[in-house]
């Protein structure tokens, strides 16, 4: 099994992985299946199913859509020339994407949210099709958004298309015992392993680029959250509050009036700063989603603040180490808050980032093992409620608790020796159990739990 850390973690808008960047990359998709048909096309249609519908207006999967079906792309989203084509979209009615012609789209006709009828493949399901100058559809496809940016047609879907695609590479570990098998045969960490899967399917330099470049991102994120103040779009009129924690964190240093706790604010206000960005509609990285991007950055940035002795050349392996963690979450589980809910997003993330500080403060991979084993155990159950169908409440604060536990979880492993009673394969695969026989409506849907229970104003 063979997932990059490129997938894993990918550059994108908020404030859904699955339900904003996962429909604009079915729509850009979509567009590529029209320009390589020999069809005249005239206009377009889409429908909306399951949590897409349910969450979609409070996930900005309507807006995503629509502008991916103009043309635009999660990793080069600019937020102002967005803004512009919708109003034009708006007005026109049309949609002119590059190397096509324009083409008829009124979102207010032509956009169903269809409450109705689930999708069988997944819960985050969506139909998009193409009209000829009669207005009848000569090119349909189905998409299913699963999880962290990750889409599937309906017959890759069928096929269980995994990630294996292209040449061998050196590890090609599938469970977690897998992988400390290659580890103690091999005598390479799991970082040094999942390195050498890397450049076997790509090239040293751009592989080296391109993790400076996710954590340049995760960081600048992070530092935008912590200079910006006012109130979250969507209508809860929830204020953003990294800034004012930050300011005061500021302020008491070096006064001796904190308490040893104090840390824990740190942890807190770096992942809350990421997820207010990415409520707000910004750039953020999925971590393994955006609903839960703020607890690996605010981790990462905990160990190059916090821990003695830390360095920047350890960051390329806390993202491997990271990736390969999350990797098999996804093989073997799910990191879908539609599917298997929060437990897959923030536990993972969480499982993730603990087994990434655990290895670059010199966990060995039974004690990395055992960190993410711990961090994902205790996110097990969690449910996915969120308030209006918006990623804010509880999705902010989370991540803060989750960055806390990430942190937790890699200290305790450090105490030990590696060996330990549950093994990680085993906490996945309660997690994929536990989130097949968890009721819908608290899978990403808002029809249960704290989105049912705290009025929505």
């Amino acid at each position: 099994m063979f997932l990059s850390v490129f997938d894993m973690f990918k550059v994108g808008v908020g404030p859904s992985s699955s339900h904003t960047m996962g429909p604009m990359v079915a729509a850009a998709r979509f567009l590529d299946l029209m320009r390589a048909s020999p069809f005249e096309f005239a206009g377009l249609r889409a429908s909306l199913h399951g949590s897409l519908a349910f969450t979609g207006v409070g996930h900005a999967t309507d807006r995503a859509t629509i502008l991916g079906l103009a043309g635009f792309v999660p990793d080069s989203y600019d937020h102002g020339r967005a803004e512009a084509a919708l109003a034009a979209i708006a007005e026109t009615g049309t949609v002119t994407p590059e190397g096509l012609p324009t083409l008829q789209f009124d979102p207010k006709a032509d956009l169903i949210f269809d409450y109705d009828n689930t999708l069988p493949g997944h819960a985050n399901g969506m139909i998009l099709m193409a009209t000829d100058a009669q207005g009848d559809v000569i090119l349909r496809q189905v998409y299913y958004s699963v999880g962290g940016g990750f889409v599937l047609t309906e017959e890759e879907l069928a096929e269980g298309k995994d990630t294996n695609d292209g040449p061998p590479v050196p590890f090609p570990f599938k469970t977690a015992a897998e992988m400390l098998e290659m580890a103690r045969s091999s005598g390479k960490t799991i970082a040094e392993m999942k390195r050498a899967n890397e450049i076997a399917r790509g090239c040293a330099d751009s592989f080296a680029k391109g993790t400076a470049r996710l954590w340049e991102v995760m960081n600048a994120c992070i530092e935008r959250g912590l200079s910006t103040e006012g109130i979250l779009p969507g209508g809860l009129k929830v204020r953003r509050r990294a800034k004012a924690i930050h300011d005061a964190l500021m302020a008491e240093r070096g006064m001796n009036l904190n308490a040893p706790h104090t840390i824990n604010d740190w942890m807190s206000v770096y992942a809350m700063a990421v997820n207010e960005e990415n409520a707000a509609g910004g750039q953020v990285v999925t971590a393994p989603t955006n609903g839960a991007a703020g607890v690996l950055p605010a981790v990462l940035r905990y160990y190059l603040d916090h821990v003695p002795g830390a360095s920047e050349s350890h960051i390329e392996d806390f993202l491997l180490t990271a990736a390969a963690i999350g990797g098999l979450v996804k093989y073997n589980a799910s990191i879908s808050g539609a599917e298997a809910g929060c437990q897959a997003e923030v536990g993972s993330a969480a499982a993730m980032a603990a087994a990434g500080l655990c290895a670059v403060m010199g966990g060995t991979p039974e004690q990395v093992e055992n960190a993410a084993e711990i961090a994902l155990e205790h996110h097990l159950g969690m449910t996915c409620d969120p308030v209006a169908g918006l990623v804010q409440v509880p999705c902010i604060e989370r991540n803060g608790l989750g960055a806390i536990k990430a942190v937790s979880a890699a200290s305790l492993a450090l105490r030990g020796d590696g060996q330990h009673f549950v093994p990680l394969d085993a906490v996945i695969e309660t997690m994929r159990q536990t989130g097949h026989d968890m009721h819908e409506k608290y899978k990403e849907t808002s029809l249960g739990g704290l989105a049912v229970n705290v009025p929505n104003c």
